[in-house]
């Protein structure tokens, strides 16, 4: 694999699915689900399930082999010994164990949903996906074919037909082994190769900028998901699975693939109504891009764990007690509020934990939809309705098909609570989404692909996935990186708000979108030719923020002849600044071009290279072709319009040029060619001796990967050096470090944000003293391979609202953590509030901030803070 390609994460399996469980278990009081990698290996008992097969084998044979090996394994046509003689061939005999369950697990799923399924190509894939990953090992030294089987048992969730099964067991073979398209389609055929492509990266290109390749990579995903929607499930779970084996990855890497994640991968997720995965992959973001919060909400949540148990539990009985009266069948369950959820409400509606009206929540499940509309009734002739909280999505369905009725009630103990009512059609779709209602067309006992996949409302899949389709409408004409990338992101969004036309048609548009957003989304020509708009009957300002349930109708006069450019600060859909943006580009051409060839040859000037150099046909078409132009007057109009750069288009005909030099004229230029294809400027740098010898600096080794100290550091430079952590900020495990080299003490190691840091940078300037002191500042940093059971003092400072027990209530909760309190005292003042100062012993910072969380949950308490 490239460099470039290595966001595609050969990440560790052995990463902290067990530990995201046990985060959920704890903080809400309900088990994780059955989909996380230990869950799901926990499900497979190892005397049953199913094996690997040999494709080629006849019946006859196979029966004979059968018959050999033993009696088979209980519902498959394996028995355990031929297994193991399988695995034995491929699997370290360390990791057989593994492998083993998390076939049988795989196999056990597929059998639950598709019992008269045909398995022996499951088991064909299987044997193929082992054969092709051979002796690959991830990050973690594990077998790469854990992997796959991960990732089709993600799939399996979804009850997908045998293609697309077969196709997340094999989507890594084209990328990653020698295995050829032509060689798939023999062995499972053009469909299942098809899919396979639609999740295999570009990485054989060579791209300027790892944003280029990642445009490019969700391009082409985006392209082979409209053509065939089972290729994003099996990219939803390949992520998914990554994002699960995230821990042992190096930090930069985490917070890039979390954020990249939270951007796109969990808004699609959400776009197609597979809640359970994008709740899942919002949750291990938020832990890896903001730890400090996400360990507050676990502790803070955790805390309040009985009492929300209990609260629920009366509100379950209640509930259940008075439909059960109405002769109604219901199910009625708690529903836990995910962390990601919690933490972007406080965080864009600056509230606190105890003003989230939904942590407390409740799913009531019947069998029709008149029932949802009776338990509403009941509801709220039971509890007091909160006024402006309720929410008719069986009425008017969110556009990833998701229904269910909502409301927040007060209820006995003036605690809020939230209630959803669905039926268990709608619950299916809200877990799958689009997933749920899946259907294909039999011809002859097969999948047919070519006749329109249909639902079980009657509407085809075109209908239901229109904005994917605007999407793809919008993209031809985006070849810039960044603004493609940014536009996808804001096309994902899913925040929404409905509108009527004068018709009664409802519309969708992203939350904040203004009436020239509408026009456009209704056709471009309405948009072009739009003067105003009338909001429920009153003329409104083109920037009037549209509403939920308002009437708008679009004025358009044939005089008006276009857009303005204004309207592209004021509209918020990706579609309609791509329209408006489109028909500027027409009506523009000419002057486009002229701006843009002055443009271009300002920049080919600052180059340093001539129009003779770089200008030459083979050169200028393969730039061409890069950015899907046909002719250089359209490169220098898309310049002149700004779709694209003439400091992007420069470089790439300068890298054409120096590719075609010699190495020697390269290297005298100062240029180099990477590995991967990509030019680099790096000149060398050049040293000469007392002896008059010619010498190149060597590069600087990298710092050690153990520490050799007992505080855990690695000191960078410094092999063999005395390290303490400082008292003044008590440095613990995760906290970003500075050291320091004292006289004659060694290395203190203090907290980034530490104060005595801060002044020591603040005054670095004031003397030659203070200039020397700052800079005696090294890098330090943890030693992520220490596994050694340290502890580390922290002191925490409190402040509260003073009353009797306060204390006790404090060491209650931070005992619940299992963490001991060494130290501690407890001042009061006039103004009826305490002060407290603990000293703890924590392993880690993700300790420390769920110690943290847990005191801000006790009543009273006003903040908690790290000592500094």
């Amino acid at each position: 694999m490239t460099a470039e390609n290595e966001h595609k994460s050969k990440l560790p399996e052995t990463a902290d699915a067990a530990s995201k469980a046990a985060d959920l278990t704890a903080a809400t009081g309900h088990p994780a689900a059955a989909t996380t990698g230990a869950a799901i290996t926990a499900a497979a008992p190892a005397t049953t399930g199913a094996a690997i097969t040999a494709a080629t084998t006849g019946a006859t044979a196979a029966a004979a082999a059968a018959a050999a090996a033993g009696p088979p394994m209980e519902g498959f046509s394996r028995s355990e010994d031929e297994l193991e003689e399988d695995l034995e061939k491929t699997i370290p005999s360390r990791y057989a164990d593994e492998v083993r369950d998390a076939i049988l697990s795989l196999l056990k799923h597929y059998k639950h949903y598709n019992p008269s399924g045909d398995e022996s190509r499951i088991y064909s894939a299987v044997d193929f996906a082992l054969e092709s990953h051979g002796q690959q090992k991830r990050a973690s030294g594990e077998p790469y074919i854990i992997h796959p089987l991960a990732v089709a048992d993600i799939v399996t969730e979804l009850e997908p037909d045998d293609a697309t099964l077969i196709a997340a067991l094999l989507h890594d073979t084209v990328e990653d082994t020698p295995i050829t398209k032509e060689k798939l389609v023999e062995a499972f055929g053009a469909e299942v190769q098809e899919l396979v492509d639609g999740v295999t990266k570009l990485d054989k290109m060579s791209f300027n900028s790892r944003e280029e390749m990642q445009a490019e990579n969700f391009r082409k995903m985006f392209l082979a998901m409209a053509k065939d929607i089972r290729v994003v499930w099996i990219k939803l779970a390949d992520r998914l699975h990554n994002m699960r084996t995230l821990k042992h990855v190096p930090r930069e890497k985490q917070k890039r693939i979390a954020q990249e994640t939270l951007d796109i991968y969990a808004p699609l997720a959400n776009r197609l109504g597979i809640y359970r995965w994008k709740w899942e992959m919002e949750d291990i973001c938020l832990r890896y891009l903001d730890p400090n919060a996400y360990y507050e909400l676990v502790g803070a949540i955790s805390q309040r764990r009985e009492e929300r148990e209990a609260f629920l539990d009366k509100v379950v009985l209640e509930l259940k007690k008075a439909i059960t009266a109405m002769g109604i069948r219901c199910e009625i369950e708690g529903r836990p509020k995910h962390f990601y959820s919690i933490y972007r409400k406080m965080k864009t509606k600056d509230k606190n934990l105890d003003q989230i009206y939904d942590l407390f929540a409740c799913r009531i499940i019947v069998d029709k939809v008149a029932d949802c509309y009776a338990v509403l009734g009941q509801v709220h002739e039971m509890y007091k309705p909160i006024p402006g909280r309720f929410k008719d999505y069986i009425a008017m369905p969110k556009p990833n098909m998701y229904q269910s009725l909502h409301t927040t009630v007060i209820g006995s103990q003036g605690i809020p609570f939230e209630v959803q009512i669905r039926t268990v059609a709608m619950h299916r779709t809200a877990e799958f989404g689009l997933a749920a209602h899946w259907k294909y067309k039999e011809n002859e006992g097969k999948p047919n692909p070519s006749v329109p996949v249909t639902y079980e409302d009657g509407q085809e899949l075109e209908t239901k996935l229109s904005w994917l389709r605007q999407l793809l409408d919008w993209q031809k004409d985006m070849r810039d990186a960044s603004e493609y990338m940014q536009s996808l992101r804001e096309g994902l969004i899913t925040e929404e708000v409905f509108v009527f036309t004068p018709r009664g048609d409802v519309m969708s548009l992203p939350t904040g979108s203004v009436p020239i957003d509408l026009a456009y989304q209704i056709h471009s020509g309405i948009g072009n030719h739009m003067y105003g708009a009338k909001v429920n009957g009153r003329i409104v300002p083109l920037t009037y923020e549209l509403q939920n349930g308002d009437i708008v109708e679009i004025l358009t006069s044939d005089r008006v002849q276009g857009p303005s450019r204004d309207w592209l600060k004021i509209v918020k859909s990706s579609g309609a600044r791509s329209k408006i943006n489109q028909w500027f580009k027409r009506a523009m051409r000419d002057e486009n071009i002229s701006r843009g060839k002055e443009s271009f040859e300002r920049e080919l000037k600052k180059s340093g290279f001539t129009a003779m150099q770089l200008m030459k046909p083979d050169y200028v078409n393969s730039m061409l072709q890069r950015y899907n132009q046909n002719s250089l007057d359209d490169l220098y109009a898309a310049i002149g319009h700004g779709t694209l750069t003439a400091g992007k288009v420069i470089p790439r005909l300068r890298d054409e040029y120096i590719k075609s030099l010699s190495e020697d004229e390269q290297h005298e230029l100062g240029y180099r060619i990477a590995a991967g294809g990509q030019v680099i400027y790096a000149p060398q740098t050049t040293q000469v001796t007392a002896d008059g010898e010619i010498t190149v600096p060597q590069p600087v080794g990298r710092r050690p990967r153990r520490a050799n100290n007992s505080a855990g550091i690695i000191v960078a430079g410094m092999d063999n050096c005395l390290v303490y952590l400082s008292r003044c900020c008590s440095p613990v495990p995760g906290d970003p470090i500075i050291g320091f080299v004292t006289r004659g003490k060694g290395v203190a190691v203090h907290r980034k944000d530490c104060k005595n840091i801060a002044n020591i940078l603040a005054a670095s300037a004031d003397s030659p003293e203070a200039s020397e002191r700052a800079s005696r500042l090294i890098d330090v940093y943890w030693d992520e391979e220490d596994v050694s059971d340290k502890t580390y003092q922290v002191e925490l400072k409190i402040l509260a609202n003073d009353r009797n027990h306060l204390l006790g209530d404090v060491s209650n909760a931070i005992a619940e953590e299992k963490v001991s309190i060494i130290s501690g005292s407890m001042n009061a003042y006039k103004d009826a509030t305490a002060s407290l100062q603990l000293t703890v012993e924590v392993n880690s910072q993700a300790q420390v901030d769920r110690v943290m969380g847990r005191i801000k949950a006790v009543r009273d308490i006003i903040d908690v803070q790290r000592g500094s």
